[in-house]
């Protein structure tokens, strides 16, 4: 069945930004090949169901995805593309209604795939190392800002972690190509680029330039109002890096900077690439430098061999830690780790007693954050949304702040003065 015979396409990405930057690359190649782009339960005829890894419970999601896209319109074919369909591509293909599965050197390929006979259902995928292309992307459609692919796959094997099984190695573009991409992002009405990528701080590996090669050519981008670095690993994140982004017009003073545990012992059972005392250094640097900063904190609770005392150890480390916020991760078993194979596993109702002690500490942090800018002006992109007459965006420094509803509002950056705290997580402000 050609492709002439599909009109409308839907999308569903599970996961990371990107994830979301890959399926909003690969949507644009189905809306230049004539399809149009429509919502899940608007009877399309091709199904894009962009999955992950990393989210607990990756297969009931995508079966209950595939019974959706199915109820929708039962003669559509349902395509798995993601990191779930590269570490399991026969297990899904199994799944009833799922017509085709891409690894992940196919994913971008899809219509040349659908233009081939799908009487059957087929999982199309190699072993991940031999994935070694890396294809830009960026998000578009959120008129506000774009995640920009700048960097794929990692070299770390972190004992918890299945993303270099799904991904491959850490590749990239040059720098030169990269602002290629990045002038095209340029060139649309966004006013903010993320970075994102699976490593970002790893940009270059294997060549002669860095990830601080990148960020001094990005600096000088010219029609982009606002830069943010997503996750970087903190041994990466060097003290060159924190203070050009201090000195920088385009670069926000936002980090996130995975801890995973504040026990060295642990980290080091983790396989990260650091331990406690470097982490520290760089929040006290980017604290000193940019006093208003706002920094966010990835953490694992429940990792196998994580006692009572290892977990206040981490609690005690980050509540004296000068940080915004945090993401608080439930360890959970993933197959090929090394991490599955170790003993001391944590009963899971612990992990879930542990995960709520870090969110409630994390809601503490980041209200502490937000009421330190109280009457203070700060720079706000606002963002399109009306939401119960109020419009909302972050300022450079990722505090959420909502003003009454103003359709001239939307992807402009306006100077407020910050107003008090809200329960629902942002800050009343007014415009200046």
């Amino acid at each position: 069945m050609g492709q002439t015979a599909y009109k409308k396409v839907a999308f569903h990405t599970l996961g990371c930004k990107l994830n979301f930057s890959e399926s909003s690359s690969i949507s644009r190649n189905f809306l230049d090949a004539g399809f149009a782009k429509v919502g899940f339960d608007e009877r399309p005829d091709v199904f894009v169901i962009n999955t992950c890894s990393v989210t607990e419970n990756a297969d009931k999601k995508c079966r209950a995805l595939v019974r959706k896209a199915k109820t929708s319109n039962p003669e559509a074919k349902v395509v798995m593309i993601g990191c779930y369909a590269q570490l399991k591509p026969e297990e899904i293909v199994e799944m009833e209604g799922v017509d085709l599965v891409l690894g992940a050197g196919e994913k971008f390929n899809i219509l040349d795939h659908l233009e081939k006979d799908l009487d059957k259902p087929q999982a199309i995928y190699d072993k991940i190392k031999y994935t070694k292309e890396f294809v830009p992307s960026y998000s578009l459609g959120d008129r506000t800002r774009t995640f920009l692919k700048v960097q794929d796959g990692c070299d770390y094997f972190c004992s918890f972690c299945t993303i270099p099984l799904a991904r491959g190695t850490s590749r990239s573009l040059t720098v030169e190509e990269t602002m290629v991409t990045a002038k095209e992002v340029a060139a649309s009405d966004v006013q903010e680029i993320v970075l994102t990528g699976v490593n970002i701080g790893d940009f270059g590996a294997g060549t002669d330039e860095n990830f601080f090669d990148l960020v001094q050519a990005l600096d000088k981008l010219e029609g982009i109002d606002r830069i943010r670095i997503s996750s970087i690993e903190p041994n990466l994140l060097s003290n060159d890096i924190i203070a050009f982004v201090a000195d920088s017009n385009r670069f926000v003073p936002h980090f996130h900077i995975p801890l995973q545990s504040g026990n060295d012992e642990l980290l080091k059972n983790m396989r990260r690439r650091y331990l406690t005392d470097l982490y520290t250094d760089r929040i006290e640097t980017i604290n000193k430098l940019m006093p208003d900063a706002c920094i966010g904190v990835d953490v694992i609770v429940g990792f196998p061999g994580e006692t009572e005392e290892h977990f206040q150890e981490t609690m005690e480390y980050l509540k004296n830690l000068n940080i915004s916020y945090l993401h608080v991760f439930t360890y959970s078993e993933r197959t090929n780790t090394t991490a599955v194979r170790m003993e001391d596993v944590v009963p899971m109702n612990i992990r879930r007693e542990r995960s709520k002690q870090l969110q409630i500490l994390s809601l503490k942090k980041k209200r502490a954050f937000y009421e330190r800018f109280v009457g203070q002006s700060r720079p706000v992109l606002f963002e399109g949304t009306d939401s119960e007459g109020l419009i909302s965006g972050f300022t450079d420094n990722y505090v959420k702040v909502s003003v009454p509803f103003d359709e001239s509002l939307v992807n402009t950056i306006q100077m407020v003065e910050i107003g008090d705290a809200q329960p629902e997580g942002y800050c009343r402000a007014k415009l200046l």
